[in-house]
């Protein structure tokens, strides 16, 4: 080790906070702040806390939006575009107005359409949600569903582009802490979701998506619910279950364990290794709960293994740390249904998940711009490629998995079932006939939506006896079904 060198390695003991390998230089960014959606909320809370509750009363959360205003600083400019539409109040709506149902009816029962009523105590609600996003300051409100009361849930926007484009005024995407006060749940669930199909003027997307990545590996899911808001209703939203401890206890069978996002837009996440340093990978992974210094060096282990073991090794070396199958499963549903904010796009915009017997599994986060493709480079449906990103270093997942013949051959195998079985108009139409007239009166009341008074039909199936695209739910199944099932790569994998 030369003099320098050692003198590094001397300050990073000292620091704890550099790397022993470096990462790699063309991933761009590997140390600096955490990017857009992995950064710490903006911690408020015990600041302005002055009666010890842990929760803000209307007189400290005035002082803390003071304190905001006066420090801009402590905000990410947004990005993008905003829209330009305005919204316009609702229609005013009473329990008497709507159906209820028995709790023995799941809370995200496709077939259900539930009214969560919302009250706040304020009439600048949506000010003060807007001024505490990414924040840990939570407004109390009282939720009423089917008749039952809660009492101090806490409401928060969440979500990044689907918040940060969306005016004052229009749907934007909510989280509900159920048990912010008190010990209490909806039918069993503490924290709920309620995402407001951003870009997705047929609102169906989310939940066909993740109704068809259920039959293949663990995933949210998702119906939808209206919502009314001190009376007024703000229209349908996709109620999608949260990547929670009792997601996990359902799915996994247990509750411990441990949980990452992998924020979008992401140049340095993607599964990639990079670097020893768990503070390189703090700003590319958002964990969940207690911070748990153990579980980050196993995903620091898991991605070395993954970059490090030659291919004719890597199945068997790597299964006792990641589920590979269900891996190639997640890559092929992510390329199969062209989610286009995927892993196939940008490395990024997934859920880790580290179970108990120390292995790691590869899960869907927002997935309201999947079934859609554009009709570039080989015919309507033909993107992406179901061998895409292949030489991408930054998506290691397909990078190193693929490159196995084995694996690839697998992962297309599964592609062409997903083709064949769920994009076939003849099971997936009535799918989406059902979830189109659960909300067709809804969304045509909805003056709070995103899309104009055509968007939500059109975005389904497209103008009547018009050539189907692949921007249509409808034409994008039938599109993307032929293109993937005449792929050579799929038919081969296929052959008995």
């Amino acid at each position: 080790m030369t003099r320098i060198a050692l003198l590094f390695f001397l300050l990073n003991i000292l620091t704890g906070t550099a790397a022993f390998a470096q990462a790699p230089t063309t991933q761009g960014r590997s140390s600096g702040p955490p990017v857009q959606g992995a950064e710490e909320d903006i911690p408020l809370v015990r600041r302005f806390d002055s009666n010890g509750n842990k929760v803000l009363e209307r007189a400290e959360r005035d002082s803390a939006r003071t304190y905001l205003a006066a420090h801009p600083e402590l905000r990410t400019p947004p990005r993008g575009r905003r829209l330009t539409k305005i919204g316009t109040p609702g229609p005013r709506l009473t329990e008497q107005d709507v159906k209820l149902f028995p709790d023995s009816v799941s809370l995200y029962d496709a077939a259900a359409l539930r009214t969560f009523f919302v009250e706040f105590e304020h009439a600048d609600w949506e000010a003060e949600l807007e001024a505490f996003w990414h924040t840990d300051v939570e407004v109390p409100a009282t939720l009423r569903v089917d008749g039952k009361t809660y009492r101090d849930v806490g409401m928060s926007f969440r979500g990044n582009n689907s918040f940060t484009n969306v005016p004052a005024g229009l749907k934007r995407p909510f989280s509900i802490t159920m048990d912010l006060v008190r010990d209490q749940h909806l039918l069993g669930y503490r924290s709920l979701n309620l995402l407001n199909a951003n870009q997705d003027p047929s609102f169906l997307r989310s939940p066909l998506f993740l109704d068809i990545a259920r039959q293949y590996i663990p995933a949210q899911k998702a119906n939808f619910v209206r919502v009314v808001i001190n009376g007024e209703s703000w229209g349908v939203y996709i109620n999608q279950e949260t990547f929670s401890k009792e997601f996990v206890r359902e799915r996994f069978g247990q509750q411990a364990g441990t949980r990452w996002k992998s924020p979008n837009n992401s140049l340095g996440g993607g599964f990639s290794y990079l670097g020893d340093s768990i503070a390189l990978y703090r700003r590319w992974y958002e964990q969940k709960g207690k911070d748990d210094t153990l579980a980050w060096r196993k995903l620091v282990n898991v991605t070395k293994v993954l970059k490090e073991t030659p291919a004719d090794q890597l199945e068997r070396v790597l299964e006792p740390v990641l589920d590979v199958d269900e891996v190639l499963r997640y890559l092929a549903l992510d390329v199969a249904l062209a989610n286009q904010d995927g892993y196939w796009k940008d490395g990024s915009d997934f859920n880790v998940h580290l179970a108990t017997n120390g292995r790691f599994s590869i899960l869907f986060h927002d997935v309201n711009e999947g079934l859609r493709s554009s009709g570039r480079a080989g015919g309507p449906g033909a993107q992406p490629d179901p061998l895409v990103a292949l030489d991408d270093t930054n998506k290691a997942l397909r990078h190193k998995l693929l490159a196995v013949p084995t694996l690839r051959d697998r992962y297309l195998a599964y592609i062409g079932d997903i083709a064949e079985k769920w994009l076939d108009w003849n099971r997936l139409g009535p799918m989406v006939e059902a979830y189109r007239d659960l909300i067709t009166d809804d969304v045509a009341r909805d003056t709070r939506k995103h899309g104009g008074a055509d968007d939500f039909l059109m975005g389904i199936m497209g103008a009547p006896d018009s050539t189907a695209t692949p921007a249509t739910i409808k034409g994008f199944a039938e599109l993307r079904r032929a293109s993937l099932l005449s792929h050579p790569g799929i038919v081969r994998a296929r052959r008995p």
